[in-house]
C-alpha cells in the first residue's frame, strides 16, 4: 500500500524527535547543569510531558522546549532562521496530530523544514529526511509525467476525431453542392 502524506509527515516527526532529543538534552545540561530536568519541567506543562526525561519527550514537547527556552538556551547556538523553523514545525506537528490532510507541497515543506533544523544541529537523521524528500519529488514527477501522457493521448484522440469530422463535413458539402 502506498505511503500517504500524513504518514510521511509522521515519519519525519519521529526522525525529528530522534535528532532533537540528544541536542535539546545536551544544550539544557550545558545551560543549567543539574537543574536541566527541573528547568525543562518548568517550560513544559503536564500535557507535554513535564515529568518525563528529556530524552523520552516527543517532537511536540521538544519543539516547545526549544521555543520556550530560546532566549536562555538555544539562541546561543542557533540563529533566527532555525527559530522560525521551530515555530513552523510546531504548526506542522499540530496539523499532523489533528489528522489534517497534507498536500504534496505541504508535505514537502514539512520534510524540508525538519531536514533543515536537523542539519543545523548536525543530526544524522537529516540524511534520511533528505531521502524522503527525494522520494516525494520522484512520486510528484511520475504523477506529472502520467498526467502529461494522458493529456497528449487525449489531444491526439481529439485531433483524430476532429479530422474525421472535418472529412465528413467536407464530403457532405461536396455532395450537397450542385455541379456546374
Amino acid at each position: 500500500m502506498a505511503t500517504t502524506n500524513h504518514e510521511r509527515v509522521g515519519k519525519a516527526l519521529d526522525l525529528l524527535r530522534l535528532g532533537l532529543a540528544p541536542f535539546v538534552d545536551r544544550e539544557l545540561a550545558s545551560a543549567y547543569g543539574e537543574r536541566a530536568e527541573a528547568e525543562a519541567a518548568q517550560l513544559l506543562d503536564e500535557r507535554t510531558g513535564a515529568r518525563r526525561p528529556i530524552a523520552e519527550l516527543d517532537a511536540a514537547a521538544l519543539l516547545k522546549l526549544m521555543w520556550e527556552g530560546w532566549n536562555s538556551v538555544f539562541r546561543k547556538v542557533l540563529g533566527p532562521a532555525e527559530r522560525s523553523l521551530v515555530q513552523e514545525l510546531r504548526g506542522h506537528r499540530n496539523n499532523w496530530a489533528h489528522q489534517q490532510a497534507f498536500s504534496g507541497d505541504e508535505t514537502y515543506r514539512a520534510l524540508d523544514s525538519a531536514g533543515r533544523l536537523l542539519a543545523a544541529i548536525s543530526a544524522p537523521q537529516a540524511d534520511e529526511i533528505e531521502t524522503m524528500k527525494m522520494e516525494l519529488l520522484r512520486i510528484r514527477f511520475d504523477e506529472q509525467a502520467r498526467s502529461e501522457k494522458r493529456k497528449v493521448a487525449g489531444a491526439t484522440i481529439e485531433t483524430g476525431t476532429r479530422g474525421i469530422d472535418a472529412e465528413a463535413t467536407s464530403a457532405r458539402s461536396v455532395r450537397g453542392s450542385p455541379l456546374r
